[in-house]
C-alpha cells in the first residue's frame, strides 16, 4: 500500500507537527495545575529538557506521542509502509535517546515518570494521572 500523499505533500504535514504544547501534554499539565501541582516546562538545565519538570519533587515527567517514541504493543504505533528504513532508524534513535535521558535522570536522583499519548484518553486520563500523583507524594516523602 502506497501513501496516499506525494512526498511534498507528506513533507509539509510532518513538518508541521508540533514537540511542545501538544494535546497530550496539555492534558497532563492541565490535569496536575488543577490538583495544585506547579511546575516548569522544558527546562534546558534539566538532563533531557523535560516537557514538565516539578523540582519540589524531583521529578521529570516526559508525555511521549506512541509514534515519535516507538510505543511497543500499543495499536498507534505502526511502523509507515513507505520509506520504512528511515523511520525505523529514527524511532529507534528516539528511543536510545530517551533511555539515555531517562538514566541520566535518575543517576542524578531524579524520578522519571514516562505518560504514553495512549494512556491520555478521556477513558484512562483519570486513572493514569492518579497513578501519577501517587507517585509524586510518594517521592515527596522521599525527598523530605
Amino acid at each position: 500500500m502506497s501513501d496516499v500523499l506525494n512526498p511534498q505533500q507528506r513533507h509539509r504535514c510532518m513538518s508541521h507537527i508540533r514537540s511542545k504544547a501538544t494535546k497530550p501534554e496539555m492534558l497532563v499539565r492541565k490535569w496536575l495545575w488543577a490538583h495544585g501541582y506547579r511546575y516548569r516546562l522544558n527546562v534546558k538545565s534539566v538532563p533531557g529538557k523535560p516537557d514538565i519538570v516539578m523540582r519540589k519533587y524531583r521529578t521529570a515527567i516526559f508525555v511521549n506521542g506512541c509514534f515519535w517514541h516507538g510505543h511497543e504493543g500499543c495499536k498507534q504505533f505502526v511502523l509507515p509502509k513507505t520509506n520504512s528504513d528511515f523511520w525505523q532508524t529514527k524511532i529507534a534513535c528516539n528511543r536510545e535517546r530517551d533511555q539515555r535521558n531517562y538514566d541520566e535522570l535518575m543517576h542524578a536522583g531524579w524520578q522519571v515518570i514516562v505518560l504514553w499519548q495512549c494512556k491520555l484518553t478521556k477513558q484512562e486520563l483519570e486513572p493514569t494521572m492518579h497513578s501519577v500523583a501517587v507517585a509524586l507524594n510518594q517521592n515527596l516523602l522521599r525527598c523530605i
